[in-house]
């Protein structure tokens, strides 16, 4: 029993060392965790205020809450409308990001939207955050918040009130680009030239600019609407300039305008470049009447709404000028600035009537002030061409007088002046000319403040024959040999006749005026057949010529020896010395040879017949004997035929830069101004 007892004991005391030795253990932890529990407890302790100001930012009582309740829910209902209204605006993002092309009706709406709700952001924004700082300073001046909690709220409303970010986040902008290029698309799409057919060319170029469907101007329209209510439309018109420009140029180019840039050094005269100032004139109408005709009604469909009139013609202005109006322009003056002669009056007559024909398409197309440039442009344009063409019109009869000192043709012929100066003068009063020529006269005496009379023109050209008719007389009077003068007088009087009949400038002359040149023509031809070839038929006189057998017959052959020889010496002379004149005029010249032929061949062969037998038997009967009737009148029938090779006859003279009469050295003897 005693040693049951001891056992259990020692059982109680193991369990008992046991449960110490476990209590110990315990002990340890625990006073191990105390001990690193300790600072955790301190930084609990040190945190626990800004805990609770986070957890109980406002102390107050039940009462004072009650009274602030009332400014809080004013300001946060604001607060949350406009919340509510950003929520929007970014529920409008996605679709503002697409292609406004595949529905632009309904972007546009969308974007109208987006502008609303800004418009909405930017007036109650402001207010909101007013109402708020409100409150912070309501619970501040009351104390019925925490101090710090306070502070933050300040700190951010103050970051909200000074952010630059958009209320959309650049989300309009980004819209209004889109709707920038599509702006662009439209007009690059429906902007393409149509052929029209150009005079001389079997080819249609597209030249005219196509019109814009009604659909296309109405979404162009409404874009220009929205770009202009956000301040965007300098944008659209650049775009607008851009293109449409692109388009007008393309139209031009295919024109071939290179000779537009043409240089005053690159030629000499007017003549020179004659076709190109033709083409000037048909180029600059179907530009005028075609393109810009087109593109001006182009603005007017497309910009007229969008502001101003001095918003789409300041546009169309900047078209023009990109396309190359002012190119046009300068050509012209370019022309008016090259050296004076006769062919430049009628190319400058040409310009004018151009221009003039335009006058009211350019006052329309270019009225506006955005066209100042092309304006002054053409008025100063306008002024040379009319100053030009004056200065040489009334210089003309001073550079006839002038070509009176100089030496005629060698040859007998009409002198080129007189061809050019009737051909000339009749140009002028033609149909196509004469109109023009007096309209310029009539502007030109006005800037002068003179009164334009009707005869002034007409007076002009007479005083103009005039001073040719003297040069005549001046000229015959050049040649040493009289006959020569008397030809030259027959030949200049009956060309004169000739031309003159039947045109605007015989018109004027008149028929006694007319007649008196044939007259003279008749006179000449007579003196000059008197004093050449009419003096041979009486070298075959037949006095002292009778046939007697023996010393009668021999003296009879030597006197037809001797008046053969002198007439053959006669003829030989004669025709050496003419045989270089001309007659100019083919019938003039048949019918003088014909009266020579009559006069001369008919005595030569009677006389041959009667007498030819007499040196035909003698052995040196070919030194009398030189010519048969047929062939007479076939040397005489040759005589005067024109020599297209023959030298110029008159020199060039210069008069202090004025209108060169060299020019006149330069036609042929049947000039025709063209």
């Amino acid at each position: 029993m005693e040693h049951g007892s001891d056992a259990k004991g020692l059982s109680r005391l193991v369990a008992a060392r046991r449960s110490l030795r476990a209590s110990l253990e315990r002990s340890r932890a625990l006073a191990s965790a105390l001990d690193h529990a300790g600072p955790r407890l301190e930084e609990i302790q040190h945190r626990l205020p800004s805990l609770e100001a986070a957890v109980r930012p406002i102390r107050a009582r039940h009462e004072a809450l009650a009274a602030a309740a009332g400014h809080i829910d004013r300001a946060v209902g604001p607060a949350a409308a406009v919340l509510k209204v950003f929520d929007a605006v970014h529920g409008l993002e996605p679709s503002l990001l697409a292609d406004p092309g595949a529905d632009l009706p309904a972007y546009l709406s969308l974007l109208q939207r987006l502008e609303e709700a800004l418009r909405f952001l930017s007036e109650n924004c402001g207010l909101a955050i007013q109402w708020l700082e409100d409150i912070v300073d309501y619970l501040s001046d009351h104390c019925l918040a925490d101090s710090r909690f306070l502070a933050l709220l300040k700190s951010s409303l103050e970051s909200l009130k000074s952010s630059s970010v958009p209320l959309d986040g650049g989300l309009l902008l980004a819209a209004l680009d889109k709707l920038e290029t599509e702006f662009r698309r439209l007009l690059a799409d429906h902007s393409y030239s149509l052929p029209i057919a150009i005079s001389g060319d079997s080819n249609a170029i597209a030249i005219a600019p196509s019109a814009l469907p009604v659909q296309v101007i109405g979404k162009l329209h409404a874009i220009l609407e929205r770009m202009k209510a956000n301040d965007r439309l300098d944008r659209c018109i650049a775009i607008y300039v851009e293109v449409r420009g692109a388009i007008v140029r393309a139209g031009l180019a295919a024109l071939d305008l290179g000779y537009l840039e043409i240089k005053l050094s690159e030629f000499d005269h007017v003549q020179s470049i004659q076709s190109h100032i033709d083409k000037w004139a048909y180029h600059l109408e179907i530009a005028v009447k075609h393109l810009f005709e087109a593109e001006y009604k182009f603005c007017t469909d497309v910009l007229e709404q969008a502001g101003p009139p001095d918003l789409w013609t300041g546009c169309f202005a900047d078209i023009a000028a990109q396309a190359g109006i002012l190119a046009f322009l300068r050509f012209g003056k370019t022309v008016t600035e090259s050296k004076k002669d006769p062919i430049k009056l009628l190319k400058l007559l040409d310009i004018f009537n151009s221009l003039n024909k335009l006058r009211l398409d350019f006052n329309r197309l270019f009225g506006g002030k955005a066209c100042a440039e092309i304006q002054c442009q053409t008025r100063d344009l306008i002024k040379s061409v009319i100053n030009g063409a004056c200065e040489i019109f009334w210089e003309l009869m001073v550079q006839v007088e002038l070509q009176r000192s100089n030496m005629p043709p060698p040859d007998g012929g009409v002198p080129r002046l007189v061809s050019f100066i009737t051909n000339y003068c009749d140009t002028l009063l033609g149909e196509k000319y004469r109109p023009v020529l007096t309209l310029v006269l009539v502007i030109q005496r006005s800037w002068e403040q003179k009164k334009f009379q009707d005869s002034l023109l007409i007076d002009a050209i007479l005083n103009i024959m005039k001073a040719v008719e003297a040069n005549f007389e001046n000229w015959s009077k050049g040649y040493e040999d009289a006959t020569l003068s008397y030809l030259f007088m027959m030949n200049t009087h009956w060309h004169f006749y000739k031309n003159s009949r039947g045109t605007k400038l015989g018109e004027l002359l008149g028929d006694m005026w007319l007649r008196e040149h044939e007259q003279y023509k008749d006179f000449y031809a007579a003196v000059f057949f008197r004093e050449s070839w009419g003096k041979l038929p009486a070298l075959l006189s037949r006095e002292g010529l009778i046939l007697f057998s023996g010393g009668g017959r021999a003296t009879a052959r030597d006197l037809v020896k001797k008046r053969l020889k002198t007439f053959n010496e006669a003829f030989d002379d004669l025709y050496q010395t003419q045989s270089n004149w001309v007659i100019s005029d083919n019938d003039l010249r048949e019918k003088t040879c014909q009266t020579i032929v009559q006069a001369i061949v008919p005595v030569y062969r009677s006389y041959m017949q009667n007498y030819g037998p007499l040196v035909e038997q003698d052995a040196s009967a070919s030194k009398y004997v030189k010519y048969t009737a047929e062939g007479l009148e076939k040397i005489l029938g040759s005589l005067f035929l024109h020599k297209p090779e023959r030298s110029m006859s008159l020199r060039p003279r210069h008069s202090n830069g004025k209108v060169s009469p060299a020019v006149l050295t330069r036609y042929n003897s049947s000039p025709s101004v063209t």
